[in-house]
Protein backbone atom coordinates (compact mmCIF):
# COMPACT_ATOMS: atom_id res chain seq x y z
CA UNK A 1 0.00 0.00 0.00
CA UNK A 2 1.72 3.47 -1.43
CA UNK A 3 2.13 5.82 1.79
CA UNK A 4 2.36 9.52 1.40
CA UNK A 5 5.43 11.45 2.88
CA UNK A 6 3.37 15.40 2.69
CA UNK A 7 5.77 18.18 2.43
CA UNK A 8 4.39 21.43 4.24
CA UNK A 9 3.54 22.88 0.55
CA UNK A 10 1.05 20.59 0.50
CA UNK A 11 -0.72 21.72 3.38
CA UNK A 12 0.65 25.63 3.34
CA UNK A 13 -1.04 25.83 -0.43
CA UNK A 14 -4.33 24.69 -0.38
CA UNK A 15 -4.65 26.54 3.10
CA UNK A 16 -3.74 29.95 1.68
CA UNK A 17 -5.08 29.59 -2.04
CA UNK A 18 -7.61 26.95 -3.01
CA UNK A 19 -8.76 24.63 0.20
CA UNK A 20 -9.28 27.65 2.83
CA UNK A 21 -11.02 26.57 5.75
CA UNK A 22 -13.91 28.61 5.32
CA UNK A 23 -14.76 28.40 2.01
CA UNK A 24 -13.61 24.22 1.25
CA UNK A 25 -13.94 22.81 4.79
CA UNK A 26 -15.21 19.24 3.33
CA UNK A 27 -11.69 18.90 1.80
CA UNK A 28 -9.58 18.92 5.69
CA UNK A 29 -12.63 16.69 7.13
CA UNK A 30 -11.89 14.63 4.38
CA UNK A 31 -8.10 14.43 5.26
CA UNK A 32 -8.95 13.87 8.38
CA UNK A 33 -11.13 10.95 7.83
CA UNK A 34 -8.00 9.24 5.77
CA UNK A 35 -5.26 9.96 9.01
CA UNK A 36 -6.17 6.82 10.45
CA UNK A 37 -5.44 4.96 7.09
CA UNK A 38 -1.50 4.59 8.21
CA UNK A 39 -0.83 6.26 4.73
CA UNK A 40 -0.39 9.70 5.68
CA UNK A 41 3.35 10.33 6.86
CA UNK A 42 4.29 14.14 8.33
CA UNK A 43 8.19 13.96 9.05
CA UNK A 44 8.65 15.55 12.15
CA UNK A 45 10.44 18.99 10.61
CA UNK A 46 7.23 19.51 8.64
CA UNK A 47 4.68 19.16 11.26
CA UNK A 48 7.59 22.13 13.57
CA UNK A 49 7.47 24.13 10.15
CA UNK A 50 3.34 24.05 10.06
CA UNK A 51 2.65 24.71 13.74
CA UNK A 52 5.02 27.75 13.54
CA UNK A 53 1.80 29.42 11.82
CA UNK A 54 0.53 29.68 14.99
CA UNK A 55 -3.11 29.84 12.85
CA UNK A 56 -6.13 27.44 11.58
CA UNK A 57 -4.08 25.22 9.64
CA UNK A 58 -1.50 24.08 12.71
CA UNK A 59 -4.64 23.59 15.50
CA UNK A 60 -6.24 21.57 12.47
CA UNK A 61 -2.44 19.67 12.23
CA UNK A 62 -2.73 19.49 16.30
CA UNK A 63 -6.18 18.40 16.45
CA UNK A 64 -5.37 15.68 13.89
CA UNK A 65 -3.57 11.87 15.89
CA UNK A 66 -3.52 9.39 13.02
CA UNK A 67 -0.66 11.17 11.14
CA UNK A 68 2.65 8.94 11.18
CA UNK A 69 5.14 10.91 12.33
CA UNK A 70 8.49 9.99 10.74
CA UNK A 71 11.31 11.25 13.46
CA UNK A 72 14.07 12.90 10.63
CA UNK A 73 17.38 11.95 13.79
CA UNK A 74 17.19 8.05 12.78
CA UNK A 75 20.61 6.57 11.73
CA UNK A 76 19.46 5.45 8.06
CA UNK A 77 17.90 9.05 7.50
CA UNK A 78 20.52 11.02 8.78
CA UNK A 79 23.12 8.50 6.31
CA UNK A 80 20.88 9.48 2.91
CA UNK A 81 20.42 12.69 4.11
CA UNK A 82 24.54 12.81 3.79
CA UNK A 83 23.95 10.89 0.50
CA UNK A 84 21.48 13.58 -0.76
CA UNK A 85 24.10 16.95 0.52
CA UNK A 86 27.17 15.23 -1.68
CA UNK A 87 24.76 14.51 -4.29
CA UNK A 88 23.63 18.37 -4.47
CA UNK A 89 27.62 19.18 -3.66
CA UNK A 90 29.11 17.47 -6.42
CA UNK A 91 26.57 16.42 -9.33
CA UNK A 92 27.37 19.45 -11.13
CA UNK A 93 23.77 20.71 -11.45
CA UNK A 94 23.38 22.86 -8.77
CA UNK A 95 25.34 26.37 -7.52
CA UNK A 96 26.81 26.19 -4.22
CA UNK A 97 23.87 28.28 -2.87
CA UNK A 98 21.70 25.29 -3.33
CA UNK A 99 23.84 23.30 -0.65
CA UNK A 100 24.15 25.90 1.65
CA UNK A 101 20.30 26.00 1.54
CA UNK A 102 19.73 22.47 1.87
CA UNK A 103 22.26 22.64 4.17
CA UNK A 104 20.75 24.36 6.88
CA UNK A 105 19.10 23.45 9.67
CA UNK A 106 15.78 24.41 9.42
CA UNK A 107 15.35 23.12 5.51
CA UNK A 108 13.53 20.34 5.51
CA UNK A 109 13.63 19.26 1.94
CA UNK A 110 16.27 16.77 1.99
CA UNK A 111 15.54 15.22 5.15
CA UNK A 112 12.17 14.62 3.22
CA UNK A 113 13.70 12.76 0.47
CA UNK A 114 16.20 11.05 2.52
CA UNK A 115 13.02 9.99 5.03
CA UNK A 116 11.14 9.22 1.65
CA UNK A 117 14.04 7.13 0.24
CA UNK A 118 14.22 4.83 3.92
CA UNK A 119 10.92 4.36 3.74
CA UNK A 120 9.69 3.42 0.08
CA UNK A 121 7.24 6.95 0.76
CA UNK A 122 6.03 8.89 -2.22
CA UNK A 123 6.60 12.28 -1.44
CA UNK A 124 3.35 14.68 -1.96
CA UNK A 125 4.85 18.07 -2.55
CA UNK A 126 3.85 21.21 -4.57
CA UNK A 127 7.17 21.63 -5.80
CA UNK A 128 7.29 21.23 -9.44
CA UNK A 129 10.80 20.02 -11.65
CA UNK A 130 12.90 22.39 -12.86
CA UNK A 131 13.07 20.88 -16.17
CA UNK A 132 16.42 22.22 -17.59
CA UNK A 133 18.83 20.79 -15.34
CA UNK A 134 22.49 21.34 -16.72
CA UNK A 135 25.65 21.29 -15.76
CA UNK A 136 25.98 23.84 -18.07
CA UNK A 137 24.24 26.19 -16.21
CA UNK A 138 23.62 24.95 -12.47
CA UNK A 139 20.29 25.47 -10.81
CA UNK A 140 20.89 28.28 -7.70
CA UNK A 141 18.02 25.89 -6.13
CA UNK A 142 17.62 22.26 -6.28
CA UNK A 143 13.92 20.79 -5.48
CA UNK A 144 12.41 18.22 -4.22
CA UNK A 145 10.91 16.63 -7.63
CA UNK A 146 14.53 16.78 -9.26
CA UNK A 147 16.83 15.28 -6.71
CA UNK A 148 14.17 12.97 -5.43
CA UNK A 149 14.37 11.37 -9.14
CA UNK A 150 18.06 10.97 -8.87
CA UNK A 151 17.31 8.64 -5.65
CA UNK A 152 14.22 6.75 -7.06
CA UNK A 153 11.95 8.51 -5.21
CA UNK A 154 8.87 9.42 -6.57
CA UNK A 155 7.03 12.40 -6.52
CA UNK A 156 3.26 13.53 -7.00
CA UNK A 157 1.79 16.35 -5.75
CA UNK A 158 -2.10 16.69 -3.86
CA UNK A 159 -4.13 15.36 -6.39
CA UNK A 160 -2.47 12.26 -6.94
CA UNK A 161 -3.16 11.67 -3.47
CA UNK A 162 -6.52 12.49 -3.09
CA UNK A 163 -7.48 10.32 -6.15
CA UNK A 164 -5.16 7.41 -4.73
CA UNK A 165 -7.01 7.69 -1.06
CA UNK A 166 -10.45 7.96 -2.79
CA UNK A 167 -10.95 11.71 -1.85
CA UNK A 168 -13.65 13.52 -3.17
CA UNK A 169 -14.77 17.25 -1.93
Amino acid sequence: MEKFLIDSNSFITPYKQYYAFDLIPSYWTEISKCTNSGRLILLDMVKAEINKGADNLSDWLNRQSGFIICNHVLPAIINKYQEILQYIQNCGLYQNHALQTWARADIADPWIIAAAAVNDYTIITAEVPSGGLSTKNPNKYAKIPDVAKAFDVKTENVYYMMRQLGIQI
